[in-house]
């Protein structure tokens, strides 16, 4: 396993979202962090650097939403209100997770035990001087 941090300020968070695009090893990102922490926000600067004219939201109440890139599909997956696995199941997850399609998946912790385990993790916290600072890890 590989990790990185980086530490920011939203202003810069265009640079390392490139940044992150050029370490990945997978199209699977795993999300982890406080509310607030900046997950969306830097799932939005992602988009950009992926070329999707679309604007992320986060998917909370609808659990998954799905953007465009000139050349692939991104699904964006929120699983904070999620209680069981099984309701990810009764919704086809497994199907998103074996599509081949960019996975952006913020809370995953309930569903860890059906993704693949080339997934890179991405933990985000806030500094105290309002910085953030970001863990990249990758197999």
């Amino acid at each position: 396993m590989n990790q990185a941090n980086f530490y920011f300020e939203l202003k810069d968070i265009d640079t390392v979202a490139q940044q992150i695009i050029d370490k990945v090893n997978s199209k699977t990102l795993l999300f982890y962090g406080e509310m607030g922490s900046g997950k969306t926000t830097l799932i939005s600067a992602l988009l950009k650097v992926l070329k999707s004219e679309d604007l992320a939201s986060s998917p909370t109440f609808s659990i998954v939403n799905e953007y465009q890139t000139p050349t692939d599909t991104i699904y964006h997956f929120d699983f904070y209100r999620v209680e069981t696995i099984a309701e990810t199941q009764d919704f086809g997850v497994e199907e998103y997770l074996t599509s081949g399609h960019w996975l952006f998946i913020e809370w995953p912790q309930l569903i860890e035990p059906l993704l693949e385990n080339d997934a890179n993790k991405i933990s985000l916290t806030i500094n105290e001087d309002g910085t953030r600072k970001l863990t990249l890890e990758t197999t």
